[in-house]
């Protein structure tokens, strides 16, 4: 199981509303990551699909702003990347908030909570308080996992116009990652509209053998999903039954506060 990078969409034509040197230079950023930490300027080059001369610019303006260091014929990037991404988060002051409640759920059931967003066919984690390992990857704020067979997605799924969710699972990859993956489109839209109509979604060892979660959504003032929380652990620590009848509750009742605490920002 591997997590996945943002999608590359196919660049525009340059214009009034495309800056095409800014787009490369966000491909540079994107090039670095677990798979790649440190690179020469020619692998930057090949992953970001510019000539030499254009990545070698790019890297040379990161380089003064901060964003990239050089050892030797390494570029490397620097922590203060991080400032991108938490810029995002600043501006949901709300998960500040959340943290604490999410903390208080992780202590009375022991198992891991994290926050998610949608993000195309894609969630992407805004927060995670962990128990204890139980996937055999890391995940950490700003990791993706696939939408379609993961409770997180499901429920922001879930929060879409039901055409749209029709026509994203019509166009979108549906790999199965375990014997238990559902792949089916339709079968996958009857399952996300009973999340819409019942506000919570199971997903067991769909995502990872012996991986059972449980989320809910969190609305805007508006009542729009705008983002999920859920439970993980393993299959047989809790069961599905355990979860749904134990945890279930608690997992509302968490939800409810951040969506109080959303609700009363002014």
């Amino acid at each position: 199981m591997t997590i996945s990078t943002p999608p590359d969409n196919s660049d525009p034509k340059p214009g009034d509303s495309y800056v095409q040197s800014f787009a490369r230079g966000l491909a540079v950023l994107r090039s670095f990551g677990a798979h790649a930490p440190a690179q020469t300027l020619t692998e930057v080059a090949a992953a970001a699909e510019l000539t030499r001369a254009g990545a070698r610019r790019i890297l040379l303006t990161l380089l003064h702003l901060g964003y990239v260091e050089m050892d030797g014929r390494l570029f490397r990037l620097t922590p203060r990347v991080l400032e991108l991404g938490f810029a995002y988060l600043s501006s949901l002051p709300v998960w500040t908030q959340a943290q604490p409640v999410m903390e208080e759920l992780v202590q009375s059931l022991r198992q891991s909570c994290s926050a998610a967003v949608l993000d195309g066919d894609e969630i992407v984690y805004v927060l995670r308080v962990p128990a204890h390992k139980i996937m055999s990857i890391n995940l950490g704020v700003g990791s993706r996992l696939p939408a379609y067979s993961t409770s997180l997605g499901r429920v922001l799924l879930a929060g879409l116009p039901d055409e749209t969710v029709r026509q994203r699972l019509a166009t979108a990859a549906l790999p199965a990652h375990t014997a238990s993956t559902v792949t089916d489109p339709q079968r996958l839209h009857e399952i996300i509209r009973q999340v819409r109509l019942q506000g919570w979604c199971l997903v067991n060892e769909e995502l990872e053998p012996g991986l059972v979660s449980l989320a809910a959504p969190i609305f805007d003032r508006n009542g729009r999903v705008v983002a999920a929380i859920n439970i993980s652990g393993q299959v047989n620590n809790p069961t599905p039954a355990h979860l749904l009848e134990h945890c279930l509750p608690m997992l509302l009742a968490a939800a409810a506060k951040i969506n109080l605490l959303v609700r009363a920002q002014k």
